[in-house]
């Protein structure tokens, strides 16, 4: 009798922890997020951050979900592997709804096989690693296209537009410039060319000298930069004294943070180019551009607008969205079904877009000659 109560005990305990983790409490959906909030990353964070509590904070003085409110639980990271995984088990104790807005490839490849022992979701993580678009056990929701999309938008671009054919990158020796340096051999190789310099430098560092002299023996026409915006923006002040790299063309994807480079390097940008995964954060065309600039002037005076907190903005309404598409009680599997439909017809995801900056502007680069 008594190993029967303890059993059925148990039981209710284990069913009780199971409906925790799933069904929302009525009073706030809290979504964890492990971002570097300090170090020399610091930048990226803050403007994750700021973006995507900049509508969640929005929608929540607005009543959009009714009487529920987005809670937002943060822990800094310092871009660091480790502690991310200590944060991600501090966010597992919270009951977490959803983990959101991860940023960097090894910080996210660090715990998904934490991630794999919950049920919690892991959305628009701040990374186009590969890794994450095929990945068994997580549910994972990328809104941001891959590495791969960008690096070949670049080279088609480069190759067909700029006649460019002799290249080198430049790339954080980590799974981040890993997965860059793969994808750019893959686009390389596609169209019969072949890598003709790489340099490597230690993530959280500007240790570039070594990488500088051996990309610079190759006499690139081109560079990859596969790195935190610092590293890359020292790399290209460097080059820029150097007649080796007069006319050689810069390119920087989405993650090296374009706001902050360009800040770097006191906006001094001749023979850059930058993809991104979002449009133009000055467009003044497009509606939800508007609402994110208005969003930002009220709950973020003091943060500069840019790409990535426009990216971590539009991720965060589709988080809003697909809780107001949910009937009845709101559970992760509804969520999840709700918010994969927002992410197959948006169309400002899973894009490539490419800019040049110049006359104190972002100016996207269409099929000029």
């Amino acid at each position: 009798m008594l190993k029967y109560i303890v059993a059925t005990l148990i039981t209710f305990v284990l069913i009780f922890f199971n409906f925790k983790s799933d069904e929302f409490d009525g009073k706030s959906i809290k979504l964890g997020l492990s971002i570097p909030r300090t170090g020399i990353m610091h930048a990226v964070g803050d403007a994750v951050y700021s973006g995507a509590n900049a509508y969640f904070l929005h929608a929540n003085q607005n009543k959009e979900l009714k009487n529920v409110k987005v809670e937002l639980i943060v822990y800094d990271d310092k871009y660091e592997p480790d502690l991310t995984l200590e944060n991600i088990k501090k966010l597992i104790d919270k009951d977490v709804f959803a983990f959101f807005g991860l940023v960097g490839t090894p910080t996210v490849k660090n715990i998904l096989q934490t991630i794999r022992s919950t049920d919690i979701p892991l959305i628009a993580p701040f990374t186009g690693a590969s890794f994450l678009r095929n990945n068994e056990g997580i549910d994972v929701v990328n809104f941001r296209s891959s590495y791969k999309e960008e690096i070949d938008y670049i080279v088609e671009y480069l190759r067909n537009k700029r006649d460019i054919s002799r290249f080198a990158v430049f790339y954080q020796n980590d799974d981040y410039g890993e997965e860059g340096f793969v994808s750019l051999l893959y686009s390389l190789n596609e169209r019969g060319l072949t890598l003709a310099g790489e340099g490597t430098y230690k993530r959280n560092t500007l240790s570039i000298r070594h990488a500088f002299y051996e990309i610079k023996s190759s006499k690139p026409e081109a560079v990859f930069m596969i790195g935190a915006y610092k590293a890359n923006a020292l790399f290209i002040k460097t080059a820029k004294k150097d007649p080796i790299f007069k006319d050689t063309l810069f390119c920087n994807i989405s993650f090296g943070d374009a706001d902050e480079m360009i800040r770097e390097l006191d906006y001094n940008t001749k023979n850059l180019l930058f993809s991104q995964v979002v449009p133009s954060y000055k467009d003044s065309v497009k509606p939800v551009i508007l609402e994110y600039k208005d969003a930002m002037k009220r709950y973020f005076p003091n943060q500069p607008l840019g790409f990535i907190s426009l990216e971590a903005f539009l991720a965060a309404k589709s988080v809003v969205e697909a809780l107001k598409n949910i009937d009845g009680s709101i559970t992760r599997e509804k969520f999840l079904k709700e918010i994969k439909n927002i992410q197959k017809n948006t169309q400002l995801h899973n894009r490539v877009y490419l800019f040049k900056y110049e006359n104190s502007k972002f100016i996207e680069v269409y099929n000029e000659n």
